[in-house]
């Protein structure tokens, strides 16, 4: 038998035995439940993660992420087979490692890939024959290949026949319970085939279902589509709103009209702009693979700008509205509702609620926020933004401002109480359509 097939049947072997140990590389959004559906599955999984404090949270039994089960690392603890650690010198143990790291952005709109370099580089440093690589990091076509293989390849180990490296996207909603993420199907694209046959069998002991697709580009671009076709979606209702505002005429009324078609026609929310790890970037990393290609991303360009353009709006109507009420936006205090990005979580990543806050800010408000599930404002929030405390929400603090802006439809508020309180309402999730009064105002 040659070295391949001693590698790849080895490892095969090993997962078709539970056998085999499953490293996740990255302890947040996505690899937690990554981590808990391969624990799930039988597997002995090691986690891997540089937040000393997340690692100590989860080996107390304390779920880090307050959007997952809250009994969620107590259960993993409980099986006896899961650790998380720190120490990335022990990768080496693991027969696969799946890379859930972020991807972002550079100040110039470029993609930022130094979490996935400095992954796959601790993977290559203790790089074994039988290990098996997976990317699972939202990315462009061709990262895959042209960014971790040369990584793992200087390790000395030959890809296809000790190693194995392949992409699968990680299709996690944060906030999404049902279906549960191993009845979400599996794209698997592999470097070559033997790459591919080892991760088809790895995710298969884990999901109910898995695509394979003809190579690692191929899953790439899978996900980038998926993300793409929800951000391009946003910005289409998000423009509608705009230009069916002017017309006078309710934007949820019309979208709730034409969802009654039972084809051909699926409803998206508009909103004061999008937010998260994924739409507000993923159009980015197209672009920019494009013009990589000699080519141009038109439709994606404008689509990002229409949302990026969303909280301006916002603002603009707030200041139309205060002006009609005889009121100036300098000067004026207003209340933000909902700092995270999505309703139900804490997640402030790329939240419409920044640009928001630092353009009232510079424009002369005086600004202060409410979010139930984000009590101060994180450390890693854009330059401008203070230091903030989420203010108690109740009828003396909402009548105490001048204007109160929705950007966050978070369960739990009581929204009569919003309506009936509040001097000046600017509403951009539609969550007041039963409470309409005079004091409120869609954006």
């Amino acid at each position: 038998m040659d070295a391949r097939g001693s590698a790849l049947d080895g490892l095969l072997a090993r997962i078709d035995r539970r056998e085999a140990v499953v490293g996740v590389v990255g302890l947040g959004h996505i690899g937690l439940p990554v981590a808990a559906a391969f624990v799930e599955a039988g597997f002995r999984v090691l986690g891997f993660e540089v937040d000393g404090a997340r690692v100590a949270a989860l080996a107390r039994g304390e779920t880090p992420l307050r959007h997952l089960d809250p009994d969620l690392a107590a259960r993993l603890g409980g099986t006896g087979r899961f650790e998380a650690t720190t120490d990335a010198g022990r990768m080496g143990a693991a027969d696969a490692l799946l890379l859930c790291v972020p991807t972002g952005l550079t100040a110039s709109d470029e993609p930022d890939l130094g979490p996935v370099r400095a992954a796959a580089e601790a993977a290559a440093a203790t790089l074994r024959p039988g290990q098996l690589v997976v990317l699972e990091s939202t990315t462009y076509p061709g990262t895959t290949r042209d960014v971790v293989l040369p990584v793992l390849a200087r390790a000395g180990r030959e890809c296809g026949r000790e190693v194995f490296l392949a992409y699968s996207p990680e299709r996690v909603d944060p906030g999404r319970a049902d279906p549960p993420l191993r009845a979400v199907p599996r794209l698997v694209g592999g470097i070559d085939p033997p790459s591919l046959q080892a991760a088809a069998r790895l995710y298969c002991a884990a999901f109910e279902s898995v695509v394979e697709l003809s190579s690692a580009e191929a899953a790439e671009a899978a996900k980038l589509l998926e993300n793409i076709y929800r951000a391009v979606n946003i910005a289409m209702v998000n423009e509608m709103k705009v230009l069916l505002t002017a017309m006078g005429l309710d934007v949820r009324e019309v979208i709730d009209a034409a969802a009654t078609k039972p084809y051909g026609f699926q409803a998206f929310e508009p909103g004061p702009g999008w937010g998260g790890h994924c739409i507000p970037i993923d159009p980015y990393y197209l672009a920019w693979k494009a013009r990589q290609s000699g080519q141009e991303a038109r439709f994606v360009a404008l689509a990002s700008a229409i949302n990026r353009a969303m909280p301006a709006y916002v603002i603009g109507r707030l200041e139309s509205a205060l002006a009609e009420r005889g009121g100036r936006l300098e000067g004026a205090r207003v209340l933000i509702l909902g700092l995270a990005y999505k309703a139900g979580l804490d997640d402030t990543r790329e939240s419409p609620s920044w640009p928001l806050i630092l353009g009232l800010l510079r424009r002369g408000a005086r600004v202060e926020y409410h979010d139930p599930l984000v009590p101060v404002t994180p450390d890693e929030r854009p330059d401008g933004v203070p230091a903030l405390r989420s203010v108690r929400l109740d009828e003396r603090t909402l009548a105490a401002h001048d204007a109160v802006v929705i950007a966050t439809a978070h369960g739990g508020i009581d929204w009569e109480l919003v309506a009936r309180s509040s001097r000046l309402v600017v509403d951009t999730r539609g969550v007041l359509r039963a409470h309409a009064g005079p004091n409120v105002v869609t954006a």
